[in-house]
């Protein structure tokens, strides 16, 4: 491809062990265009900035919806993608709520690859930690005034080179309850949308406020039940050793958290359960943890609730099992563990 022409010799001035997560300006991003019932073929641009009409749904009814996986660069020099299919079926039942045009999954993952390809000097450089962070969008755009779908869609794809979500990585840290919710029953919880995080910027800022890293949701219709944990899902490891993870229409289905669903149970030989998880039985668990594409897996030290502090293995170290779920599936994403057939995309 033309734009790529020279990437493969260019060198960015990024102290890789220092990155943490936030916007890097990278060379190239994908845009395609919806209209008249159909993508165009879609390109790579260098121009950062989207014009949009002022009247665009995005803008006002938030018909918005997005993604985020990583591109990671493996011991051999190799770059590689972590189930983009499962991101785009996602973005797609995130499209089909909020009645956007589905993105074909062959066309989403290609976008994917060209835009890792272009920017390829930006991906990390294998045993920093770092990744290079995909964030797949789609708007709805054009001149709009009621509420209705958009009569354009906008698809677009960037990248920026990451570190740890949380500082520190892998150090356990403490969760308030939240007293707010960040999706109503039977609404957009499951999808990938904007406003599910909008509504979770106050509490989390009154949980920062109070010393904790985020806040944990509980199920929004009867408040009794853990679903997500600051914008990742929970599990839990019970005192038997079972992999325990919350089920519920609200909660968005992360990847992260199905692929270790299948590490715990094919690679560690443990009992795998999706289902309900009491705020007032978190005793029964000896581990806990937030995953998600982000922060792969965060230990979560100690949950607040009513005044008290609930420790789970250690505030300071994180947890044997939690641990050897870390590493497995992380040394599949950097390609030293053998990942389950289809689970990678090598970018050639």
């Amino acid at each position: 491809m033309s734009q790529r022409s020279g990437t493969m010799n260019k060198t960015v001035n990024i102290d890789w062990s220092k990155l943490g997560f936030g916007y890097v300006k990278t060379d190239y991003r994908y845009i395609s265009m919806w209209k008249d019932g159909k993508w165009d073929d879609g390109k790579l641009v260098e121009d950062n900035t989207l014009t949009i009409s002022e009247a665009s749904t995005a803008l006002h009814y938030g018909q918005q919806c997005f993604e985020g996986l990583k591109a990671y660069r493996t011991k051999d020099g190799k770059i590689q993608l972590f189930r983009p299919d499962e991101n785009a079926k996602r973005l797609n039942s995130s499209c089909r709520r909020l009645l956007m045009p589905e993105m074909p999954v062959e066309k989403f993952i290609d976008a994917c690859i060209q835009v890792v390809k272009a920017n390829e000097h930006f991906v990390p450089p294998y045993g920093t930690g770092a990744t290079l962070y995909l964030r797949p969008f789609v708007i709805g755009v054009g001149d709009n005034l009621g509420v209705k779908p958009a009569p354009e869609y906008i698809f677009c794809v960037f990248c920026c080179p990451v570190g740890p979500y949380f500082k520190g990585g892998m150090t356990p840290v403490n969760f308030t309850i939240a007293d707010m919710d960040r999706a109503a029953p039977h609404g957009t919880g499951a999808a990938k949308v904007g406003g599910n995080y909008a509504a979770s910027l106050l509490p989390h800022e009154h949980a920062v406020k109070r010393g904790f890293a985020d806040c944990i949701y509980l199920d929004p219709a009867t408040h009794t039940k853990i679903e997500e944990v600051g914008a990742a899902n929970f599990f839990g490891i019970t005192k038997d050793n079972k992999f325990v993870t919350p089920k519920s229409p609200s909660i968005l289905p992360s990847i992260t958290k199905y692929s270790l669903m299948h590490v715990a149970k094919e690679y560690l030989g443990m009992e795998v359960e999706e289902r309900d998880c009491y705020i007032d039985n978190i005793d029964e668990f000896k581990e806990a943890g937030a995953c998600g594409t982000a922060a792969v897996i965060t230990p979560i030290g100690g949950i607040e609730y009513k005044g008290k502090l609930h420790v789970f293995y250690s505030e300071k170290e994180v947890g044997p099992v939690t641990k050897k779920l870390y590493d497995t599936l992380y040394g599949i994403q950097f390609g030293d563990v053998k990942a389950p057939e289809g689970w990678i995309v090598e970018v050639k």
